[in-house]
C-alpha cells in the first residue's frame, strides 16, 4: 500500500525539463549552500554551463557582475563573463549578439528595474534573449530588480505595510518573458503584500507572484513553476475575481477586491501557472519499519 501510495505521488509530480526561468525574490544565499545559484548553474548545463551575467540594472555593474562571475565559477560553469550593458546602443553589438547566441545561461543582478528596461527593452539583445528562452534553448535567472522585469506588467515602485490603494503601486512596461504574471519581491521581508494586491486588482488579467528573499520560483517550459530556497513563494489568483472599486476610487482610497484566492508555497510546492492548481511537495513516506505515531 505504501509503494502504491508513493508511486502514485510520483506520478502526480510534473518532471522538469532541462531549462528554465528562474525568478528570484533577492539576497539570495552567496555565502552557504547557495541552492538557488547552483540550481541556475545545474539547469544552464552545470560543467558545460557558458553563463553571461547583465548587471545593467546595477550603478556598480562591474563590481556586482564580478561577485557573480566569481560565484559561478567556483561552482564549475565552463565560461562566465559580463555583459556590461550600460546604453541601448550597445545592444546592437556583435560581440554582444555572439555571446547570447551562443550562451546557456543569462542572469539579470539586481538594481533598478527601470533601469534595466530602459536599456534592454525592444532591443536586438533583449529580442534575441526572448526568442532562446521560448524555445528552450537558454536558462534565464533574474533577482531582485531582475526579477520584477519578468512580467509584461511591472512593478516599478511603491509603498509597502499599506492597505491597498491605487497610490502604492507604480506600474511600468516589464521585459515580458513570463508575461501572464506580476512578480514583486523581497516580498514578505519588506511587508509587500497591499501593493501587490493593488498591482493585481489594476491587472485582474494577470496573476500576482510575490517571492521572498533568498527563495526562487522556477518556472518550467510546461507550465508548472516549482519553489526553491528558504522563504515562500505568495500566489495572487484573481481568476474567480467577483468585484474591485479600483477603477472608480481615488488614488489614496482603500481598495475593495472580492474573492481573491491566495496561495502560500513553500519549498518543492509546485502551482501551474494556466490551469491554477496547486502540487504540494512530496515528502518521504514512512517505511514499515519506522515508528509513526
Amino acid at each position: 500500500m505504501q509503494q502504491l501510495k508513493a508511486k502514485t505521488l510520483e506520478m502526480r509530480t510534473p518532471q522538469a525539463t532541462k531549462t528554465a526561468v528562474l525568478v528570484i525574490g533577492g539576497a539570495e544565499d552567496k555565502v552557504h549552500g547557495r541552492e538557488i545559484l547552483r540550481t541556475f548553474v545545474a539547469r544552464a548545463g552545470a560543467s558545460k554551463a557558458y553563463i553571461t551575467i547583465v548587471p545593467s540594472a546595477s550603478r556598480e555593474p562591474a563590481i556586482i557582475g564580478g561577485r557573480y562571475i566569481r560565484l559561478f565559477e567556483e561552482m564549475g560553469a565552463q565560461k562566465v563573463e559580463i555583459l556590461d550593458i550600460r546604453e541601448r546602443e550597445q545592444c546592437e553589438n556583435p560581440q554582444i549578439k555572439a555571446s547570447l547566441e551562443n550562451c546557456t545561461g543569462v542572469f539579470l543582478t539586481g538594481g533598478d528595474q527601470l533601469r534595466l528596461c530602459g536599456v534592454l527593452a525592444d532591443t536586438p539583445a533583449m529580442d534575441l534573449i526572448r526568442q532562446r528562452v521560448r524555445a528552450g534553448q537558454l536558462t534565464l535567472a533574474g533577482t531582485s530588480a531582475g526579477a520584477a522585469v519578468m512580467g509584461h506588467h511591472m512593478i516599478a515602485g511603491g509603498g509597502s505595510g499599506e492597505t491597498p490603494n491605487r497610490s502604492l503601486v507604480d506600474m511600468a512596461t516589464g521585459l515580458g518573458f513570463i508575461p501572464e504574471v506580476i512578480v514583486d519581491q523581497h516580498f514578505h521581508n519588506r511587508n509587500r503584500m497591499g501593493r501587490l494586491i493593488s498591482a493585481i486588482a489594476a491587472h485582474p488579467d494577470r496573476l500576482g507572484i510575490g517571492i521572498d528573499e533568498d527563495t526562487c520560483a522556477v518556472f518550467e517550459r510546461d507550465g508548472w513553476l516549482q519553489v526553491v530556497g528558504k522563504g515562500s513563494v505568495t500566489i495572487v489568483d484573481p481568476t474567480e475575481l467577483t468585484h474591485t472599486n479600483e477603477p472608480h476610487v481615488s488614488a489614496n482610497e482603500p481598495l475593495n477586491v472580492h474573492n481573491l484566492r491566495l496561495h502560500i508555497l513553500s519549498y518543492g510546492d509546485r502551482f501551474h501557472l494556466y490551469q491554477r492548481t496547486v502540487l504540494p511537495a512530496v515528502h518521504r513516506l514512512p517505511s514499515y519499519g519506522d515508528n509513526v505515531s
